[in-house]
């Protein structure tokens, strides 16, 4: 959809805020480090530099591909050789960025990082508006193969919008037959997945849900469950949050009892983490895009 300038102005702001902190946590994952000082630390520069998180940010380590953020006393550990993937998101005023990229502990892993980035600057180099998403999932493709990896099939970018991040249409990072047009004026989240050759290619839904979004609001008999309710409509309306950041809002011996009512009446939604189907390693590099007529402009 076309954005006027006041708009186009909140995603170039969010874009930059998403941008500087991301160059900085570049440097500051390491192997031994607890995934939740990446994710808190992710999130705490986004908030000090004037943005809101659009959603937690996500460490995903080898085969987990997406959606892992660390839970409340999460005590998992970043391990040595590892392949991790940061993904994250700015919200200003509900306009809405989003980011990724990995760092690999290992010589493979590093080989799949710099391909995933180049695919996506081979996007960013080639896009306009007119082009079709299946094109450009065909460009992703090739530039994948031609470094002897694979995509992931079942995983796609995605236009984003005001209070959403995902705002309806997909791209995909395989050639496909899709007809929908980029037109200019629109902006997309393009992020290749790249694993190994010899991997199966595509997602499972793993045993895990960490990341959370409100579905609709409707009446709760449980004091407890109302507050939390109330806080996550007024702090993330449409927007994924993550349990860890309700901790406190009721007393924590009645956290979990309200926050499974709010599950079991489905007024929240969980989403899965997802893995690689044949437990390969993956790696990811993400960029939200203006689309123009004759290109586009990186918004992060």
């Amino acid at each position: 959809m076309p954005y006027d300038l006041e708009e186009l102005e909140k995603f170039r702001l969010s874009g930059r805020i998403l941008c500087a902190a991301r160059e900085e946590m570049k440097n500051y994952v390491a192997e031994n480090m607890p995934v939740i000082d990446v994710c808190e630390r992710a999130e705490e520069l986004i908030r000090s530099k004037g943005g809101l998180p659009a959603f937690p940010c996500n460490v995903s380590i080898d085969e987990v591909t997406a959606h892992y953020t660390s839970p409340p006393g999460d005590r998992s550990v970043i391990p040595v050789g590892a392949t991790v993937k940061v993904d994250m998101g700015v919200q200003v005023d509900g306009y809405v960025t989003d980011t990724a990229f990995t760092v690999s502990f290992n010589p493979e892993g590093r080989s799949m990082t710099a391909t995933a980035e180049h695919a996506l600057k081979t996007v960013i180099d080639s896009v306009h508006g007119g082009m079709t998403t299946g094109r450009v999932g065909g460009i992703i493709e090739t530039v994948i193969r031609n470094h002897g990896f694979k995509p992931i099939s079942n995983l796609t970018g995605h236009s984003v919008g005001r209070y959403l991040i995902h705002a309806g249409t997909s791209i995909p990072n395989v050639a496909t037959l899709a007809v929908t047009k980029m037109c200019a004026g629109d902006i997309f989240a393009v992020e290749p997945f790249v694993t190994h050759h010899d991997a199966i290619g595509r997602v499972d839904d793993g045993s895990q849900n960490t990341i959370f979004r409100l579905v609709r609001a409707k009446s709760v008999k449980n004091v407890y469950a109302k507050q939390l309710l109330k806080h996550i409509e007024t702090n993330f309306r449409t927007l994924p949050f993550a349990e860890r950041w309700l901790i406190g809002v009721v007393p924590q011996e009645r956290h979990f009892e309200a926050f499974k009512e709010l599950l079991m009446l489905k007024i929240i939604m969980s989403y899965p983490v997802f893995i690689e189907a044949s437990k390969r390693p993956v790696a990811q590099a993400e960029h939200t895009l203006l689309i123009k007529e004759d290109g586009c402009e990186v918004l992060t």
